[in-house]
């Protein structure tokens, strides 16, 4: 009776035991390996975004469904794979970790830190791809982002949540403008991503070094996917960045992304493309090109307060050959973004900076995303610098001129002269204010074109030493009174 009592009880133990179920798990062949980008054979219920990984434990994620191969891109090492080796499917789709420990660090396509310093803990996985939140989430864009240049904020308004293409040939200080855009950020509570795609090593130090002479790190995040890595790592890295500023987004907060550039993004994806075998299209680019950066700007938008509040602003950079903005990129993105910012290599030869070509760049928001103060005074602004460009195309072919004329040529030459920037040194709201009402209400128009840059800094020295309470009250109000006219008046006269 014992011995029956006995196996009763290792009966009912085995049973009380937690079932293991045996999961169903999928495995590949890898056929071919070329520059990250492998074809395996075998997995026929893997889908795109999914995670594979090969036997030495490194992983790849699914770009290309064909019908008897899949093309994965491999996340890191690929030198130690080889033919023949074995791959399995994980179920699980490409997110990269996030975290607010992430402000003021230098990260991969991955976000694993490339400045030396401490590993980042996740608080979350975002996923590199998503789809955009609806039209019922979204917000009309109407708070402006202050790139304290003069001629964006009052000819070309960038507002949050918009989306604000930067293009222009190699050297025309593209860069430059995102980043004084950057800097000017450090009191306006915007969170900034600097995602540097196919660039230069030195470039991208350089741009660290820029930000942290100007304090500007603390509340900046660098994704880099330098032109010596893979890729693969380099067109996942804008991805990656937007999963980043989607964590600040959830959290209600403002966030800046620069995309540095799209071009060198688009070869990278070509070069992956052909590994692939997709049939080349346009300029050999495969046809989904369009797709591949429609589905990452949308992501960019300014949410309702009722599901969160937050935006993503992007300012994606899109580099150009001999001016041609109608090339097969820079037309899919103009026609994908809310407006263009153009460079012209002209305009920054002749020492016009920022090389702004005004004739061609747009903001689609415009006056919605501009403070009530920039209203004021830069209303007419656009229009007496179209005046003046074309008379002064016209008035090289005529000697005797009207006075009307002559006087508009003046003041547009004037104007011209006063929106020149320095590099890296971008302007408050009330300086910008006071040095555009000056020019409109034609304080400047008696000055010679060398005394242009003296008169304004002199006015800036004394706005910031006489003018300060003036310049709190039209910095916090976004308003410009009468009284404050007068005063305005009062320093330009002491200038």
């Amino acid at each position: 009776m014992k011995l029956l009592d006995q196996y009763l009880k290792a009966i009912e133990k085995e049973l009380s035991k937690k079932k293991e179920i045996p999961q169903p798990e999928e495995r590949g062949t890898l056929l071919e390996l070329k520059d990250g980008v492998a074809i395996v054979s075998g997995l026929q219920s893997v889908f795109y975004g999914e995670i594979v990984e090969f036997a030495n434990g490194v992983e790849a994620f699914v770009i290309d469904l064909a019908e008897d191969t899949v093309g994965v891109v491999i996340l890191g090492e690929y030198e130690s794979l080889k033919s023949g080796d074995s791959v399995k499917s994980t179920g699980k789709i490409l997110s990269v970790p996030v975290s607010d420990e992430l402000l003021g660090r230098v990260v991969d396509s991955l976000t694993e830190p490339l400045d030396g310093r401490k590993k980042i803990k996740p608080s979350l996985r975002y996923p590199i791809e998503k789809i955009a939140p609806g039209v019922i989430y979204r917000k009309p864009v109407t708070v402006p982002i202050q790139t304290g240049l003069k001629v964006i904020d009052a000819l070309i308004p960038i507002g949050r949540g918009q989306r604000e293409l930067i293009i222009g040939d190699r050297s025309t200080g593209k860069t430059t403008l995102a980043v004084d855009t950057i800097i000017n950020q450090k009191d306006e509570n915007v969170i900034c991503i600097y995602c540097a795609i196919g660039q230069r090593n030195s470039k991208t130090v350089e741009v660290i070094e820029t930000l942290k002479k100007n304090n500007a790190m603390d509340y900046t995040i660098i994704v880099s996917a330098s032109a010596s890595t893979p890729a693969a790592m380099q067109y996942i890295a804008p991805y990656s960045a937007t999963a980043i500023a989607e964590y600040f987004m959830d959290q209600g907060k403002d966030v800046l992304i620069i995309y540095d550039d799209l071009s060198k993004h688009s070869w990278a994806y070509r070069q992956m493309s052909l590994i692939l075998r997709r049939p080349a299209g346009r300029e050999a680019y495969p046809g989904d090109i369009f797709y591949l950066h429609s589905r990452l700007l949308e992501r960019s938008c300014r949410v309702d307060q009722k599901y969160g509040g937050g935006s993503i602003t992007a300012l994606p950079i899109v580099e150009t050959l001999e001016a041609d903005i109608s090339g097969y990129i820079p037309t899919n993105i103009i026609s994908i973004t809310d407006g263009q910012i153009f460079l012209e290599t002209e305009l920054f030869n002749s020492g016009i900076r920022p090389a702004v070509n005004l004739g061609i760049s747009v903001s689609r928001v415009g006056g919605n995303a501009q403070t009530k103060a920039m209203k004021q005074v830069a209303g007419t602004l656009k229009l007496d610098l179209a005046q003046y460009r074309a008379l002064a195309a016209f008035s090289q072919f005529e000697s005797d001129l009207d006075e009307a004329t002559k006087k508009s040529l003046n003041r547009g030459a004037k104007v011209t002269e006063l929106l020149k920037q320095k590099k890296n040194h971008p302007y408050s709201l009330a300086e910008q204010v006071g040095l555009l009402w000056a020019a409109t209400n034609g304080y400047i128009d008696n000055l010679d074109l060398a005394q242009i840059s003296k008169f304004e800094e002199n006015f800036i020295g004394n706005l910031k030493s006489s003018g300060k309470k003036l310049m709190s009250k039209i910095n916090r109000h976004k308003l410009l009174e009468k009284t404050d006219e007068r005063e305005l008046k009062k320093l330009i006269e002491e200038s």
